[in-house]
């Protein structure tokens, strides 16, 4: 299992969410999902959040952090790619 957290780094209340998005998953979701997270609409000049604020609520969550546009696709495929390592290096004996 993954999750993918996206917040739109222009909008301040979509960032807000993440939190509550979190213990959501902590309440009702395995332990050991794989989550990352992601500012999306990296391209656009309106950021509202800076990438340090991102980084420092990801790090505060053990998470992995992504800036990603849908737009152009930047670390789109970037965000995929690591969250299905962490699942399978999750699933694989020790």
């Amino acid at each position: 299992m993954g999750i993918i957290l996206v917040y739109d780094c222009t909008d301040q209340q979509t960032f807000n969410n993440i939190s509550n998005w979190l213990k959501q998953i902590e309440q009702h979701a395995n332990s050991n999902v794989a989550k990352v997270l992601v500012a999306n609409k990296c391209d656009r000049a309106e950021k509202v959040i800076e990438p340090e604020r991102g980084r420092a609520l990801a790090e505060q969550h053990g998470l992995q952090f992504f800036e990603t546009s849908a737009k152009n696709g930047t670390n789109v495929n970037e965000v995929f790619n690591q969250i299905a390592k962490t699942i399978v290096n999750d699933k694989l004996p020790l």
